[in-house]
């Protein structure tokens, strides 16, 4: 959600590409603002002047973060399964 978010800088936007309606969304950044006490997202009101979100720095971090975590467990997953014998294949 937040790399959709940071690419196309709305959350309504980021909902429709991911599949999911505004408010499903908009409760996610909502979560994840509350979760990590910082503000991931934030956010401009809509109107004639347009709006919109912008991922903040520590939000970006957060998604890095991620990121490196998710490289290394899939990476531990890899090298138990080689142990035993089996190769998980990606895809």
């Amino acid at each position: 959600m937040l790399e959709t978010i940071d690419r196309v800088g709305s959350i309504s936007a980021a909902g429709r590409e991911l599949g999911m309606s505004y408010r499903r969304a908009w409760l996610l950044v909502s979560a994840l603002n509350e979760m990590f006490g910082k503000t991931l997202v934030t956010t401009s009101p809509g109107g004639t002047g347009g709006g919109g979100a912008q991922v903040t720095d520590f939000g970006r971090a957060v998604v890095d973060a991620y990121r490196r975590a998710d490289a290394r467990s899939n990476q531990a997953i890899h090298e138990e399964f080689a142990r035993i014998g089996h190769g998980l294949h990606e895809g």
